[in-house]
């Protein structure tokens, strides 16, 4: 088929075809800046994802320094537990000895150690081994220690007296 194309057609289909490359640069513009677009948000949220993983490795390293210090408190600690455990049974040992040794007493032979004993009794029975009476080890009551042959005196008054820690 053929058509007759008038001038009047022609410039018809010149601005047809004018409208269309303008619509079409619009349309190219619209579809550059839309790219443009997609590739700054691309751009940032890359910038974003590598700060982001920058953060995490350094809250990682200080994570692991964390750790490595909590071991370290918590073998201290151990080992702190352990020297009071340690140390609560000493003290439970020494306190038992001076316990023990609260009521002891001495038995003096003319003002010189003669003999340490856990109560008054024992020295007593330890006094009548060497025949010494009942009355016999008394202390004399307004005499030096030194002249009196059979003594019975507390631990603790005779080691402060004589040589203990009196200061």
């Amino acid at each position: 088929m053929i058509r007759i194309g008038t001038c009047a057609r022609l410039r018809a289909l010149q601005q047809d075809a004018e409208g269309a490359r303008e619509r079409a640069r619009e349309i190219q513009g619209a579809a550059d800046r839309a790219y443009a677009g997609h590739l700054r948000t691309v751009y940032d949220l890359t910038a974003d994802a590598e700060a982001a993983e920058r953060a995490a490795e350094a809250a990682r390293a200080d994570a692991e320094i964390a750790r490595e210090i909590l071991a370290r408190t918590e073998a201290q600690l151990a080992d702190a537990r352990a020297r009071v455990t340690e140390q609560a049974a000493r003290i439970d040992a020494l306190a038992r000895e001076l316990d023990a040794i609260a009521g002891a007493v001495v038995l003096l032979h003319y003002g010189k150690l003669h003999s340490v004993h856990p109560d008054r009794s024992a020295a007593e029975r330890h006094a009548a081994s060497f025949g010494v009476g009942p009355g016999g080890w008394s202390p004399v009551a307004d005499g030096p220690v030194e002249e009196s042959a059979w003594l019975i005196s507390p631990l603790s008054k005779w080691a402060v007296a004589v040589g203990g820690d009196a200061a």
